[in-house]
């Protein structure tokens, strides 16, 4: 069975934030979407433990926090560690992937530049995510 998502997005994009709504809505699917603009946000958000979200979709390069900087945050928290992170980014700098996955990220998702392709990754990542079980903390 699929449930619906709590999803944060942290991206400081506004064109990918309305993408991603927009392929959220073109899908008809029922996910929560909670926006934050940077890092900094996104751990405000996150201080509210009695409503965390279950999965987190991370840009890499934004202001302040960078995702790499937010990730290692998030993976000393004895609570945040356990929800799942994927990067959504443009970057397929090797050395990037290599840091979030020893960092213990989720999963590291290229956007593609067509909006097809992007709508067709969105839909099979939140399938996924959707049908898996995931701790609630």
């Amino acid at each position: 069975m699929t449930k619906n998502l709590k999803i944060l997005l942290i991206e400081d994009d506004m064109i990918e934030i309305m993408k991603l709504n927009r392929t959220i809505s073109t899908l008809k699917l029922d996910h929560k979407i909670i926006e934050a603009n940077n890092g900094e946000d996104a751990l405000g958000i996150l201080e509210q433990k009695d409503n965390l979200p279950d999965i987190i979709l991370l840009d890499l390069n934004m202001p302040k926090i960078n995702g790499i900087e937010f990730l290692n945050i998030l993976k000393k928290d004895d609570v945040l560690k356990y929800i799942p992170t994927i990067i959504l980014t443009t970057s397929n700098n090797q050395k990037d992937l290599l840091e979030c996955y020893k960092t213990g990220v989720a999963g590291y998702v290229l956007k593609p530049l067509k909006y097809e392709d992007y709508v067709s990754k969105i839909e099979k990542l939140l399938a996924y995510w959707s049908i898996n079980e995931l701790i609630v903390v």
